[in-house]
Order: C-alpha cells, then structure tokens, then sequence
C-alpha cells in the first residue's frame, strides 16, 4: 500500500503495510466500497496497547504520584483530544481513506476519527513489530503531551462541564445536546449536536454520552480559539 509509505517513514517503525492500510481506513469508506475491513478492530486493540503503554510509563517516572493524580495524568495524555493532537503533529489525517460524506464534512480533521485512527496505528504496531516497540512508539509519540499535561486536564475529565464553564464565561446560556442514532442494534453510532448561542459542534461514538463528549470536545475547542481570537 504505497499510499502508507509516508506515514511509516514519520512513524520510524516498519510496520506491516497491508496492517497499516488497515488502520487508515474508516468504516465511511469500507461501506462505500463494498463492506470492506475497516479500523475499529485495531483501534481496539490499539486501545489497550496504549493504555499499558502509558500505566506503566507513569508508574515508572513519578514515583511519588498517588493512585488519583496518575489516573488524572493518564487521562490527561490517552484522550480524545490529546490523540487528535498526536495525530495532527505526525499528518495522520491526510493519509486516511475516508468516504464522501466524511470527506465533505471535514473528517480528515475530526478529532473522534483522528483519535481513533491513532489507536488503530498502534494496534497495527503490536501485531507488526510486538508489545516492546509499539509501546516505544506511543511513549515517543505521546512524549510532547507529558511535557504539559495540565492543558488538557479540564476539558479531559469532564468536557461537558468544561463546555458548560467556558459558555458562562462568554455570557451565553448552558450548552443544548440533541443525539440521533443510526445503524442496528448491535452496531449503533450516535451523533450529537451541542448549541451554545450562535455555535453549534458535532460529535460521534459508540454511544450517546461517547457522542456528546465528542460534540463538547469540538464546541470547546472552537470556542476557546474564538474566545482567544477577540
């Protein structure tokens, strides 16, 4: 897969191409195609990955840190918002395989599908190389975070509230959550749409409240460039 050439060269980690390919393709564009394979598989797996990854760093390297201000440290470095990040940093998105709809609508540049494409890399990392490098890679990728953890404390924990703060702070009235599913049963996503005053986001997951997170993630960081724009 030549298109992924690139993407493994900013990853150091030769990682196997057709797994790679893999982890850059959205369900978006596995449906129009035919019900190809698509990514949640290895973003399942990646997801663990990461997370052991990152324990065991944290444990390591703060000794003195309790049981709440690691789990809080973690958060700070595994979320949706902090993956995004990683993935912008190494031009992830431009390497996805995304369908129409998503293309239209900006999906190269979502955090929910950055995010989980991310932990699709890793994923394809173990199966590649193993446990040892792919935890190398999330620690070398996830090294910027670690250097400020803090600014991503708030809105990690709990971005609705987050939302909620920053909306009094502008002086418009709470955030307004409308969600809409689509998809059976055993394969439902949701999509929610968050209103503060004249502004509207959108998010999607696997769940309702997954959906609205997403949706306040994006709010937040739309109207904090906003807010630092005026």
């Amino acid at each position: 897969m030549a298109h992924t050439r690139p993407l493994t060269e900013k990853l150091g980690v030769e990682i196997d191409a057709e797994l790679l390919g893999l982890a850059m393709t959205h369900r978006s564009y596995a449906y129009e195609h035919g019900g190809l394979p698509h990514n949640e598989r290895l973003e399942f797996l990646g997801d663990s990955v990461l997370g052991l990854a990152v324990t065991t760093m944290l444990y390591s390297r703060y000794p003195d840190l309790d049981e709440g201000a690691l789990a809080k440290r973690r958060a700070s470095v595994v979320s949706t918002i902090a993956l995004a990040e990683v993935a912008r940093a190494i031009g992830l998105g431009e390497h996805l395989l995304l369908g129409r709809g998503e293309e239209r609508t900006g999906g190269r540049d979502k955090d929910s599908i950055l995010a989980d494409a991310t932990e699709a890399v890793f994923g394809a990392a173990y199966l590649s190389v193993g446990a040892e490098q792919a935890s190398a890679l999330v620690l070398r990728l996830i090294e910027p975070l670690l250097a400020d953890p803090e600014r991503y404390d708030g809105v990690t924990v709990d971005p609705k509230t987050s939302l909620q703060e920053l909306a009094a702070r502008l002086g418009e009235g709470a955030p307004v959550y409308s969600v809409a599913s689509r998809g059976p049963d055993h394969d439902r996503r949701f999509t929610a749409t968050v209103q503060v005053g004249d502004h509207s986001s959108t998010g999607e997951g696997t769940s309702k409240k997954q959906a609205e997170m997403a949706a306040a993630l994006t709010a937040w960081r739309a109207l904090s460039a906003l807010q630092a724009d005026a």
